[in-house]
């Protein structure tokens, strides 16, 4: 598929979100203005001002001798970024890939997203028209390369969208500047008189390197589509992304859960081609009003099962707040794993009670979150906090068996806690023992079951385990640390048996 890249031009961006914040602004004459070495400088100018003679990069007391009622704004260092970035995500609605073109531009590459809007032209048209409408006085273009439509978007006078394979020719009439020039080959290049890109485009290389350096060669090579050129989105795109523009803003769940339906239907498909499942997925609806509605659901396995995930994500659905209409969904699969080659049709056959499990279990951690469901294997270490480890899935095999041969509680503590004991000899259960103000006499007991430190992990004392239970027939596992001590004995409670 052919690479087609979107540039937008923002003519007057801090300008421009000076009058949003302040619409008393609008038509004025006004400037933003910082301090730098001692005198306020005009960092960016109205296009009234503008149109006044009011230069970026003017002292302040030049400009108000030129316009005496001109107004001064603080300039807050750091604007223009920070409006880029914030609009760069906006864009994400029409393309996953949006990065930041400083000082004043954005770039979209937009393969494979404007035939659902209908084309370039109703894809382009659309963008245009919700910033112009936002306040923002912008122009933008499409064409095979970042370097045809930064040059069309800010220097061209015709179209705005360029057909494959034409950008050489949709430079010709442009000035040098629309190749993205340092100030000082572009005055050569005046004093020479080029220009235009018609007058040395097709001049020897050589030539052109001598004259102006290897820059202008790469600039050339760029926007042609000679040379590649790497964007940095404002976030990294997901694998695994489907898109629903919509006709007319939905506003109705069930409307929502249509889309749904229709984006895990084809994600499924991809996702199933591939021999993949999905593990985590985010459900996005983009708002008319700019605000961006998501949730989002986790599997314990790799699921492309449309029924299921559709179940997982309508526990959800109630959360989403469309207002006045959501315009665009998207659904994404940022974690997947491979699916074997037997789990391909477990949805319908096989192992039936497995599936069960795993969609109880996806539908308990979709209305309490993950952190409820646990599951934990044998590890091979005798001290007993190191003899399980947590299951990284569902699906994890034990790589030893859990051990029969000695008692081991069904409840074991994170870390064990202190009990005041009372025991009459060495190797002799306790008599009776408090734990948590409560005083239990022990009726029977067993042990003791010494357990030593790993040391070539850790150092310290060994334990002597007792199983004891007490006069209401509750069982615990209890240890005595270190040698008997009549008077320095620390005793502790560590598990609890059925």
């Amino acid at each position: 598929m052919q690479q087609r890249f979107a540039t937008i031009w923002f003519r007057h961006l801090v300008t421009d979100q000076a009058v949003i914040e302040r619409p008393e602004l609008k038509g004025a004459q006004f400037v933003l203005a910082t301090p730098e070495r001692g005198r306020m400088v005009v960092k960016a100018a109205s296009a009234q001002a503008i149109a006044s003679d009011i230069e970026i990069g003017m002292v302040v007391a030049d400009a108000k001798a030129i316009y005496p009622t001109l107004e001064v704004i603080d300039h807050k260092p750091g604007l223009a970024e920070e409006l880029l970035n914030s609009l760069a995500e906006w864009c994400i609605r029409y393309t996953p890939i949006a990065a930041v073109d400083p000082p004043d531009g954005l770039i979209l590459d937009i393969t494979g997203c404007a035939h659902l809007w209908g084309d370039e032209r109703a894809y382009l048209k659309e963008i245009v028209i919700k910033l112009r409408s936002a306040g923002y006085d912008v122009s933008a273009a499409i064409a095979d390369t970042i370097g045809a439509s930064w040059a069309v978007s800010r220097y061209g006078q015709g179209k705005p969208i360029i057909g494959t394979g034409d950008q050489l020719q949709a430079l010709l009439s442009l000035s040098p500047a629309a190749l993205r020039l340092e100030p000082t080959i572009l005055e050569r290049m005046q004093k020479l008189g080029f220009y235009q890109i018609r007058n040395f485009i097709n001049m020897p290389r050589s030539v052109l390197r001598r004259r102006f350096g290897q820059v202008l060669l790469d600039r050339i090579d760029q926007a042609s589509g000679v040379a590649i050129e790497v964007i940095q989105p404002v976030q990294p795109a997901v694998p695994y992304q489907e898109r629903l523009p919509c006709m007319e803003p939905i506003v109705t769940a069930t409307g929502i859960q249509i889309a749904l339906q229709r984006l895990l239907e084809t994600l499924c498909a991809r996702l199933a081609q591939e021999g993949k499942g999905l593990r985590s997925g985010i459900f996005k609806g983009y708002r008319v009003d700019g605000k961006v509605e998501q949730i989002d659901i986790v599997t314990n396995r790799g699921s492309c099962h449309v029924a299921h995930l559709f179940r997982l994500f309508e526990l959800k659905i109630q959360t989403i707040e469309p207002a006045l209409g959501i315009e665009l969904f998207v659904l994404e699969a940022p974690v997947t794993e491979d699916l074997a080659a037997h789990q391909e049709t477990i949805w319908n056959t096989g192992d039936t009670n497995n599936v069960s499990l795993m969609e109880l279990l996806d539908r308990l951690a979709g209305r309490a979150g993950m952190s409820i469901i646990h599951r934990y294997l044998p590890d091979e270490h005798h001290w007993p906090e190191r003899s399980v480890k947590p299951a990284a899935s569902v699906l994890e095999k034990p790589q030893t068996s859990w051990r029969t041969d000695r008692p081991r509680p069904v409840y074991l503590l994170a870390e064990p806690e202190a009990v005041i004991v009372s025991a009459p000899i060495p190797d002799y259960p306790p008599m009776l023992f408090s734990y948590k103000g409560k005083t239990h006499y022990t009726k029977k007991a067993d042990g003791p079951e010494r357990i030593e430190r790993e040391w070539w992990l850790e150092e310290g004392l060994h334990r002597d385990y007792y199983c004891l239970e007490d006069q209401s027939g509750a069982r615990y596992w209890v240890f005595r640390l270190g040698h008997y001590d009549e008077n320095k004995s620390k005793w502790f409670i560590h598990g609890f048996f059925s």
